[in-house]
């Protein structure tokens, strides 16, 4: 990375990269402090629907992810991430003027699909240019520094919704994606070669989806992966809400959240100090097998408990496990999944993260939709997702060799 040919050092380079990482995170956790405003603004007889504005955006970014990566095979890293950055940008500018709640959450699925450039091409243009150890080192400090992201987001964009209103988070989401095109468009050379490049084919794209649902282990990674994302976004779609709404904490949540944010980012950490010895299939097992309890539990506290700071620190403590399993389970799924996939890697994690990102989506949608000025609908959601995820992983086959 410091020959003549590319100028970026190794740290510019990470810090690029993390900053790429880090569009999807800042494009969901700065809207969640705009949610009461955009409910009432733009959906005052259901403001639930405004939580539709984050599912939204996560499904189109699902949609992206299938044709990103072989559509940078074909046309190189690039051109890809940079057209990516366009739509992204040209979606929030109608996501800003937009004046039904309807025009923005059409807006909001086709900037996901933009996003899926930073998302998946990044790791890609990480793998052209590293690969075994070094990539992995260059991916585990790209992302240690993204864990910051979801940490402070929040507070971001209450603060420009302080100075600017709501809409204003969509001018700060343009502002962020021209400082990262333009970056990646003076400092970094198009790190594939023409002669590396691969025609980009659909019937590839579908063959692929046949074969790895073929393989039990692929299939069901992607299946607990897909409760797992549901989970995850089902949480971040209501968590504004109950904050507020249950808790009367609405004030305190950008604080609140940034502190399970930097507790939860841990996770990683310790999964890799863990997994070389206990496994990836039983940290699996075990992190959802304490979601079922975690969970009962807060389901339990919500029906005997009464609104309360008891009550509230018991969510604050069952959230920060949410996303804290999050950790201890979507890279070892991902590894699980990618093992037997080594001849079609590129396509198989497109595939794979598409249909999670979907399915994850849709699952997350009723489970916002649902909140009744509890936090019970969401207990009761999320016990019944870790519970579908164990009996899953229970029922794994064929990857004692690799696990």
């Amino acid at each position: 990375m410091t020959s003549a040919s590319n100028p970026m050092s190794r740290v510019e380079f990470i810090a690029m990269c993390a900053m790429l990482f880090a569009t999807v995170a800042f494009s969901i956790d700065a809207m969640l402090p705009a949610l009461p405003d955009i409910g009432r603004q733009l959906s005052p007889d259901n403001i639930n629907r405004a939580q539709l504005i984050l599912t939204s955006y996560v499904l189109g970014m699902g949609l992206g992810t299938f044709f990103t990566g072989p559509l940078s095979d074909r046309f190189g890293r690039k051109p890809v991430l940079i057209g990516g950055a366009v739509v992204y940008s040209i979606c929030a500018f109608v996501a800003y003027i937009g004046q039904t709640l309807e025009v923005i959450l059409i807006a909001r699925v086709v900037q996901g699909i933009g996003t899926a450039g930073p998302r998946i091409v990044t790791l890609a243009i990480v793998r052209d240019l590293y690969s075994g150890r070094e990539m992995a080192r260059i991916v585990s400090f790209a992302m240690m520094i993204f864990t910051l992201v979801p940490a402070i987001a929040p507070a971001l964009g209450a603060v420009i919704i302080d100075f600017s209103g709501w809409r204003g988070i969509f001018i700060a989401f343009m502002l962020f994606s021209l400082i990262t095109v333009l970056w990646v468009s003076i400092r970094l050379p198009e790190p594939l070669t023409v002669e590396n490049r691969r025609p980009f084919s659909f019937a590839k794209i579908t063959s692929g989806m046949g074969e790895m649902w073929r393989i039990p282990a692929v299939r069901i990674s992607i299946l607990v992966q897909s409760l797992i994302f549901g989970s995850l976004f089902g949480m971040i779609s209501s968590v504004q809400q109950v904050y507020d709404l249950t808790y009367d904490r609405g004030d305190q949540f950008p604080l609140w959240f940034a502190g399970v944010a930097l507790i939860s980012g841990s996770a990683s950490l310790l999964n890799a100090r863990l997994v070389m010895r206990l496994g990836m299939r039983y940290l699996i097992t075990a992190a959802t097998g304490a979601q079922i309890v975690l969970a009962a539990s807060m389901a339990l506290a919500v029906t005997l408990l009464p609104v309360s700071d008891i009550q509230f620190y018991v969510f604050a403590l069952w959230q920060t496990a949410v996303f804290f399993s999050v950790g201890m389970t979507l890279g070892n799924l991902n590894a699980l999944a990618m093992e037997p996939l080594g001849h079609m890697a590129g396509t198989g994690a497109s595939i794979m993260g598409a249909i999670a990102t979907i399915l994850g989506a849709a699952i997350a949608a009723p489970i916002g939709l649902a909140f009744d000025g509890t936090a019970l609908p969401l207990a009761l959601a999320l016990l019944v997702l870790s519970t579908l995820s164990f009996l899953l992983m229970l029922r794994m086959r064929a990857v004692e060799t690799f696990d």
